[in-house]
């Protein structure tokens, strides 16, 4: 067992503004905010905040970049409250902290997002320094939504497949999660990182942006999916490949063990909203990855820390500690 400690999460930190409005406003008309709130947002900054909530008993720290703006003080003093440690989260005054405006109607639920970049447009290799942290586990995320991580440089690699090679050569695990997105060089761009990287953790809609084969249907084709998870071992990934649905989860490993999780079998009104629930099986999954539990525990806790989060609307405040989270899975069973 190594004596490195605690799980380092890096890239996004985003400040998400949730507005309700009373209906969707044709152009140039008005429409009403009945309520507004703001959370956390962001593929680390959700995972460190739900590790916090789950009540861990390691070291949380962040690695990024925000704004010197009223968003990036709010940030700061989030990350402080819940015990992650800020020292590598900077401000600069190049860019605005990055946000989104999601705008959801109250009558259907439906939402559409205004995101600015900011900040995170601008984090790179030079923002990160491993020989400042203990941390076990490197957590980056998301590529497609880094612009200066997702450069494409002159020999085939990008900025994030460096900033990943770094970690590796300072003893971390390196873990590292994707955004949904039609990025037209989705494929090139994930690439570049595999062979840095130990687990890749994605869901279905990813990991088929990355291979190429449609993932998508209901109900899944796990064949399809277990394809798409050997295809990214054999294009790199260096222990593991997760890739979560609605349904639940696969892993196929680097010898080529293959394990199923299905989700829990919900009852109806159960979920508050569904933002960040991806993030938050990463958090169940990092977890037991660094508590270097059995991968069918880790699956278990995964799905139940995902199925958590969806009692509440923003993406961390939902999270309970670990017994209580799993107690979900004697609650209600899983699916078929």
């Amino acid at each position: 067992m190594t004596s490195r400690n605690g799980i380092l999460a890096g890239g996004n930190f985003i400040i998400d503004h949730v507005k309700l409005i009373d209906a969707w406003p044709e152009q140039d008309m008005l429409a009403f905010i009945s309520s507004e709130t703001s959370s956390n947002g962001g593929g680390p900054y959700n995972v460190l905040k739900d590790l916090a909530a789950m009540g861990v008993s390691y070291p949380l720290a962040a690695v990024g970049l925000v704004g010197r703006d009223s968003n990036g003080d709010w940030i700061l003093r989030d990350c402080e409250s819940a015990g992650i440690d800020i020292t590598q989260l900077q401000q600069t005054d190049a860019a605005p902290t990055s946000y989104t405006d999601a705008m959801t109607v109250s009558g259907s639920g439906r939402r559409t997002f205004f995101h600015q970049l900011g900040t995170n447009a601008l984090l790179g290799e030079a923002h990160f320094d491993f020989s400042r942290t203990g941390a076990k586990i490197f957590h980056l995320g998301y590529l497609m939504l880094l612009s200066e991580m997702d450069r494409l440089l002159p020999d085939g690699r990008t900025v994030a497949s460096r900033v990943l090679e770094g970690a590796q050569r300072a003893g971390l695990i390196t873990t590292l999660d994707l955004v949904s997105s039609s990025n037209p060089q989705f494929r090139e761009i994930t690439a570049a990182s595999l062979p840095y990287t130990d687990y890749l953790i994605v869901n279905e809609i990813e990991a088929g942006n990355a291979t190429g084969i449609d993932l998508k249907g209901s109900p899944p084709d796990l064949e399809k999916i277990q394809a798409a998870a050997r295809q990214l071992l054999d294009a790199g990934v260096r222990r593991e490949v997760v890739i979560h649905f609605e349904a639940g989860a696969v892993v196929v490993e680097k010898g080529g063990s293959v394990h199923h999780q299905s989700s829990l079998q919900l009852p109806p009104n159960f979920i508050a909203g569904a933002t960040g629930s991806g993030d938050a099986f990463a958090a169940g999954y990092l977890h037991g990855t660094h508590e270097e539990s059995p991968i069918a525990e880790r699956l278990r806790l995964a799905v139940c820390t995902a199925a958590i989060c969806l009692t509440h609307p923003t993406p961390s405040q939902g999270l309970r500690p670990v017994n209580e989270c799993l107690e979900l899975a004697a609650q209600f069973g899983f699916r078929h």
